[in-house]
């Protein structure tokens, strides 16, 4: 039987990824004047302005490219709010994880707070910014600013890997949330899926099919060292990886640059 995305030519596939993106585009200044205006609210309370845009985008990614997702491991969530250690493939889970996962703080790269409306839009979700090339002093204000969200009932949300990386690839797993992890004791929840099969990094065609989502038990962090708690995420989220992974050949198809 042939896969939906092989049923589709790539006229079909552009035009479909091209509607897509159009809204998508669109939204994004909409809904960050919304959150700029949103300045007088409290700040748990802006997550309702997020999660509308997260449902409108998943919903307008289904009907244009039906792309949809299933998690499984929702019972693996804890009770109380903690830290969230997510593969990076593409730009899905940073607009889906809030599904999940709120309120939350995401630790970002400084850089992206300077762009126009995305960068308005996240400031005003207090993340926690980061200069990369800070060395240590990063790892400090890492630990510093999510402890202070931590103790406020906010997930923080961590891409180990720091980038992206096409489906098939592990990267360099950074030690920072992982001491963030050590130093206050808080659980970690890892998360796989493969949603770089299907919206690639760098690429415009978005495929149709069904993303997988792998939600694990949380991980304890007291008594243990960053690497440790570093390696025993990386390791649950690189087998689960493995068995998600199906490395289609449309991954590199129209459309898509390797990188």
């Amino acid at each position: 039987m042939k896969s939906p995305d092989r049923q589709r030519g790539p006229i079909e596939l552009y035009a479909r990824s091209f509607l897509f993106w159009i809204v998508f585009a669109l939204s994004i200044p909409v809904f960050a004047v919304a959150l700029l205006l949103s300045f007088p609210v409290p700040l748990e309370k802006r997550f309702a302005i997020t999660r509308l845009w997260s449902r409108f985008i998943a919903a307008w990614l289904r009907i244009t490219c039906n792309l949809t997702h299933r998690v499984e491991g929702l019972e693996n969530i804890p009770a109380q709010a903690g830290i969230v250690f997510a593969k990076h493939q593409s730009t899905w889970e940073t607009v889906t994880l809030n599904f999940w996962f709120t309120p939350q703080s995401w630790v970002i790269k400084r850089e992206l707070m300077w762009i126009p409306f995305f960068g308005w839009g996240a400031y005003m979700m207090q993340p926690i910014a980061l200069n990369r090339g800070a060395g240590r002093k990063a790892v400090d204000q890492l630990v510093e600013q999510g402890r202070d969200r931590l103790q406020k009932g906010f997930w923080i949300i961590i891409f180990p890997e720091g980038t992206r990386v096409a489906p098939g690839q592990r990267g360099n797993y950074r030690v920072g949330g992982a001491a963030l992890a050590a130093r206050t004791g808080y659980a970690v929840t890892p998360v796989a899926h493969n949603a770089g099969e299907y919206w690639p990094r760098r690429s415009f065609i978005k495929r149709p099919g069904v993303i997988e989502v792998r939600i694990g038990a949380p991980i304890a962090t007291e008594n243990k060292s960053a690497q440790q708690i570093l390696t025993e995420a990386e390791d649950w989220i690189e087998t689960e990886m493995a068995r998600i992974t199906t490395l289609k050949d449309h991954q590199h198809g129209p459309g898509s640059r390797r990188g």
